[in-house]
């Protein structure tokens, strides 16, 4: 409740399972409900194999991560269902030091979707790359669906990641990219030259319904431009029977095959 309750007395929760360190780790079976914080973080791990987890939290608990990967090199993630009743944050996040990740037949449900980031907080220096997104089902209200997210005022980079094989159901974005990252209220965040870089980023047979009628949100950095960003057959439709559209700012954009909508 104190996360909630500003004015309670509050320390910083708990996250419910932690794989610190790890090498050569399977993680198989595996049931969390309910986490006051992240439900399952694998951190400076090397050679990891996660499969057939299930992970439920409600709507609007705070900052409730499904699966959590940072620093960690060489993990599969097969065979999840991620919020079943709902989590309140990321289904899948990947942040700085992650490399050589697959995420494989997952079912997201309520939730953030699967998130890349944030990156560049404070002017930190992050990167994630090889990142493979195969065969996931989005559904049910879902804010976000696939998300890269950088702050403003860090470097690094976030490449060579590809999202396929993906049924979105009533997402409300869909596909975004946002170089522009902010989660304060106040002060609000300054403008900054300096952006974590995002290049070679493809989407491929991603099909479904968006709940909004902007169903595509590329927003990057002027100074540092979205780079490579590919759509090959890619279908979404609005669930209000409107036409669906792409807002794409400072973007290199290569289509190929069908693309709806596009910019």
């Amino acid at each position: 409740m104190c996360k909630i309750n500003k004015t309670l007395p509050c320390t910083h929760a708990p996250t419910a399972v932690t794989f610190l360190n790890c090498n050569n780790l399977t993680v198989d079976n595996l049931r969390i409900k309910n986490a006051p914080q992240m439900h399952l973080t694998f951190q400076r791990s090397l050679n990891v194999k996660a499969s057939r987890l299930v992970v439920t939290a409600p709507e609007h608990s705070p900052n409730t991560d499904g699966i959590h990967v940072t620093e960690t090199q060489n993990i599969q993630i097969q065979n999840c269902v991620i919020g079943t009743a709902r989590t309140g944050d990321d289904c899948i996040s990947i942040v700085s030091g992650s490399e050589n990740v697959e995420a494989t037949d997952i079912t997201y449900e309520p939730g953030h979707g699967i998130s890349i980031g944030s990156l560049g907080a404070g002017g930190s220096n992050d990167y994630v790359s090889n990142v493979m997104v195969d065969r996931a089902i989005l559904t049910g209200s879902t804010t976000n669906g696939l998300r890269i997210k950088t702050w403003q005022g860090g470097s690094g980079y976030a490449k060579n990641i590809t999202f396929q094989n993906v049924e979105m159901h009533s997402i409300r974005n869909p596909i975004i990219i946002n170089q522009y990252y902010c989660d304060k209220k106040e002060p609000l965040c300054s403008e900054h030259a300096l952006a974590v870089e995002v290049s070679n980023i493809g989407y491929k047979n991603i099909t479904g319904v968006s709940a909004l009628e902007e169903a595509i949100n590329f927003k990057c950095s002027k100074s540092f431009p979205c780079r490579e960003i590919w759509l090959e057959d890619v279908n979404l439709a609005c669930q209000e029977d409107e036409s669906v559209k792409a807002f794409c700012d400072s973007v290199e954009l290569i289509n190929q095959g069908n693309v709806s909508p596009s910019c």
